[in-house]
């Protein structure tokens, strides 16, 4: 991919004037936005209909999905089948919907991949941070718990469509994942319907189909530090961009961010980043490898990406400087 950007913060209000002129003007149709939370985030449906009247149709029909993969893979819902898979998984196998199966197999690829800095078993540690509360568990606690998780615990049986776990205590949360996932699952409901031009959002997950009227669709990654300002400008047409930050459930103490991207190895608050964001055709995979950046830390991680082909990523480290992937890094030279 390679993108011109804009890499200079920029202010709000500068940056919607850019987004209003890549909406696209067509004799017929409009141009419909809607929001609902959901997944513990705010859910955006923007998409080009015939109608309104067709526009709402197709879009309740989205959040409908959203509804019902959040149903069943919240972990804190007690009635959800990922709920259900975190009681009994260290009993035997359990027979879970085919959409867990297929983002745990994800999830698990993103792991070996990898090599543990992506690993859904993380909520084995974080289940004990309270982020509203700002509670942190001690160190004794963490090492006690820490031991106890790691991705090769999660046995996966796609044939059968089970999940077992061969660590008692073991817990998985799909929080680094799931939301690409329903993206993508948006996306497609909307290009079966016909939807030529979408974009979708999940929180920090966002995906573009086609294009708004052959110009790109602006997309803004938030500055880590500076409220409604942007670190970085970039146009997309057909790509998903995802971005993990430390800035989104957090407390401070002591000087210390506790925030909830954790370093599997560690049991910690992953540090070195302030955010990381990835560009993939699809959210599922820009979801799962922005959080996997951004425990990996700006050199490992850029090794991964550049190792990857149709990825691209932007890292913002502790200092707040910008580093690029390959491709980017050239597509920003003169």
């Amino acid at each position: 991919m390679k993108f011109p950007i804009a890499h200079k913060t920029l202010g709000l209000a500068f940056t919607l004037l850019l987004y209003a002129l890549t909406i696209p003007s067509q004799a017929s149709g409009i141009w419909h936005e809607s929001r609902q939370n959901h997944m513990g985030t705010e859910i955006s449906v923007e998409l080009w209909a015939p109608n309104k009247q067709s526009a709402e149709t197709i879009t309740k029909r989205a959040y409908a999905e959203v509804r019902r993969l959040d149903q069943m893979m919240n972990p804190w819902n007690p009635d959800s089948d990922l709920s259900r898979l975190n009681r009994a998984g260290a009993e035997g196998p359990v027979a879970v919907p085919r959409e867990i199966i297929d983002v745990v197999a994800r999830a698990q690829h993103y792991s070996a991949l990898s090599e543990g800095a992506f690993d859904i078993t993380f909520a084995t540690v974080g289940r004990h941070y309270d982020y509203r509360e700002g509670k942190a568990p001690t160190t004794e606690k963490i090492e006690r718990e820490r031991i106890k998780l790691g991705y090769q615990h999660i046995q996966v049986d796609e044939q059968a469509g089970t999940i077992a776990f061969d660590q008692p205590a073991l817990q998985i949360d799909l929080g680094g994942i799931a939301k690409g996932y329903a993206v993508d699952r948006v996306i497609n409901m909307l290009a079966e319907a016909g939807v030529k031009s979408a974009v979708v959002s999940a929180g920090g997950d966002s995906r573009v189909l086609g294009d708004l009227g052959g110009r790109s669709r602006i997309i803004g990654i938030r500055h880590p530090r500076k409220k409604d300002e942007f670190a970085a400008l970039i146009p997309l047409s057909d790509t998903a961009i995802s971005t993990s930050g430390d800035y989104e459930r957090f407390f401070e103490r002591d000087g210390v961010r506790y925030h909830h991207i954790l370093d599997p190895g560690t049991g910690k608050s992953a540090s070195g980043v302030q955010s990381a964001s990835v560009m993939t055709s699809l959210a599922i995979d820009s979801d799962a490898l922005s959080t996997t950046v951004f425990v990996l830390g700006v050199k490992k991680g850029l090794a991964l990406v550049n190792s990857l082909p149709g990825v691209d990523a932007i890292i913002i480290d502790a200092q707040g400087q910008l580093h690029y992937s390959d491709e980017l890094l050239l597509s920003t030279e003169p």
